[in-house]
């Protein structure tokens, strides 16, 4: 019985098909522009960020041939210290509050055996595609609380789809072909969520007056959570510091 629950959230399909059909998306909720605030930020690193391993693609020739040198595994990016790849979101606040989701899929890419990007965000019933960049196959491993999933794309163009039906933080990715090839992705009920970038930053805008947590996640140095209490029109500024 666990085994077909799990299945009923998860819908998985390889080569451009849609999956399983989920529940029709309701309306957007009713949301006042004229009292909605900011919530922004960003994520910062302290102290000296440690240096990246080597990527073991030089003993695999159908990888080694797609890069001109040596290539890191990038497990911390820091640039004037702020903090890559933290995926932040609000955790709670939002409950009373239903969100349709886009059609449209987020898409990870397997480019140069890696990850591309290496940590990505969707909605709870969002298509996420996966792609092959590369003339070597792949195989997508997925680790998900909701079920797992597992399906090889052979060769270049081809594409698989997953849909995750519950919020989850973070379901991880693989690669078994090429074991180093690891990846994120974060799946929430709602669109206040975000990636940072090489300056660190967050911001989600539109938030309706109200209490709130925000979380942001990193994969080396875990979560971190803070409070917002956002006024109407308001702005709410939280920095988040890696490591502890």
């Amino acid at each position: 019985m666990r085994k077909a629950l799990l299945l009923s959230l998860l819908a998985v399909s390889c080569d451009g098909g849609g999956g399983a059909s989920g529940p029709p998306p309701p309306p957007p909720p009713s949301i006042d522009a004229a009292t909605a605030g900011t919530i922004r930020g960003k994520a910062l690193f302290k102290g000296t960020p440690p240096a990246n391993p080597r990527l073991p693609v030089g003993g695999n020739p159908e990888c080694a041939a797609l890069h001109a040198g040596p290539v890191l595994d990038e497990v911390v990016l820091v640039k004037d210290g702020r903090l890559a790849n933290a995926f932040v979101h609000v955790k709670s606040g939002l409950e009373s509050l239903k969100f349709p989701w886009p059609a449209a899929p987020v898409t990870v890419a397997n480019e140069k055996c890696i990850y591309v990007p290496r940590v990505a965000g969707v909605q709870v019933n969002q298509p996420v595609r996966f792609t092959n960049e590369d003339p070597a196959d792949h195989n997508v491993h997925g680790f998900s609380a909701q079920g797992g999933f597992n399906f090889t794309l052979r060769g270049r163009g081809r594409d698989g789809r997953v849909t995750l039906r519950q919020p989850e933080i973070m379901v991880s990715v693989k690669c078994d072909i090429h074991p180093w090839m690891i990846g994120y992705v974060g799946v929430v009920p709602h669109p206040f969520f975000a990636v940072t970038g090489e300056d660190g930053a967050f911001e989600f805008k539109g938030l309706p007056p109200g209490d709130y947590v925000v979380e942001a996640w990193h994969e080396k140095y875990g979560a971190r959570t803070a409070a917002a209490k956002l006024d109407a029109k308001g702005t709410v500024e939280l920095d988040f510091s890696f490591p502890p």
